[in-house]
Parts: structure tokens; sequence; C-alpha cells
């Protein structure tokens, strides 16, 4: 059986300043998922995180410069729970503060289960072999907006690729 294709994905691509977020990680792999317990830790104390710029919640992975390249589901990873936040003044008992470097990415507007594996897939398998970019080693994101709904298919969001040109 063929897997589900995503609809054809055309990102934005944009270039961002540095962002200063607050919240939490734990380290994991696609094999040891522990994605729900950091969210479970952050959701019920993020009213705690002042001076917020939005409501957004980002997903962040930090992977190591050779995750890809010598990709296995038991690679492990940073996975953060975060807000940007206007200035890192005040930070919650518990909590961290993380910069995200500036840079270029390509951002693809996804809707869907954000457990299902097919957009990265196509991502990584079919727009960035044939864009005129290359995959950079900043942070990967999710921005979880006002339209996500965790384990629903109507859900929304914004998927943030690091690229560099060819």
């Amino acid at each position: 059986m063929t897997p589900l294709v995503p609809k054809v994905m055309t990102p934005k691509i944009i270039e961002i300043e540095l962002k200063r977020l607050v919240g939490m990680h734990l380290t994991m792999s696609l094999a040891n998922n522990r994605t729900g317990e950091l969210w479970r830790k952050l959701m019920p104390r993020r009213n705690e995180i002042t001076d917020p710029l939005t409501a957004d919640l980002y997903s962040l992975q930090v992977y190591s410069s050779t995750h890809f390249s010598n990709f296995q589901l038991t690679n492990e990873f940073e996975k953060w729970a975060l807000m940007e936040v206007a200035n890192f003044d005040h930070l919650p008992e518990g909590m961290e503060t993380f910069l995200l470097p500036g840079g270029l990415y390509a951002v693809f507007d996804y809707q869907g289960l954000s457990n299902d594996p097919t957009v990265f897939q196509y991502i990584f398998t079919n727009w960035l072999p044939n864009s005129d970019y290359l995959l950079d080693t900043r942070p990967h994101f999710e921005i979880l907006g006002e339209k996500y709904k965790n384990n629903d298919p109507a859900s929304e969001e914004q998927i943030w690729i690091p690229i560099k040109p060819k």
C-alpha cells in the first residue's frame, strides 16, 4: 500500500532575526519519543511566562550535525516546548531560556495530525532535494498557533526547516 502523500506543499522562504524563547526541554529520540511528557510539563505553567510576544507555542528540535546523514530512529536530540518573549527579565522557576539564531527557513503550512511522518518524508525526500537549498544545522521548529489542535486531522501548524543556498 502506498503511503498517503501530503498535498503539494510550496514553502515560503523566510529570513528571521534572533528570537528569545522560554520553556522546557527533554532529550529524546523518535524511538523513545517523550514529546507528550514535555508538553504536559509546560502547558499547566505556560501562563507563568511573562512578556510573551504572542500566544503561539514553539515545538523546537536541536539535532546534532550528523543526525540526518546517519539517520536512525534511536538518534537522540533535544526537544523544546517554548514561547517567544520580549526579554529574559523574569524566568519562571524550572524553565530555561533559548536563543534561536536568525537565518533562512523554509516555512510549510501544514494541516493534519502532528504525528503523521508523511509531511516530513515529503519535505526531506522530495522538496529539499529538488529545491535550491541545503539543510542547515540550526534548530528546526513548529509554530503551534490558534488553529493547532492536538491529535486532530483539522489541526494547522507551521513547520520551519532551516535552510541555506546550495
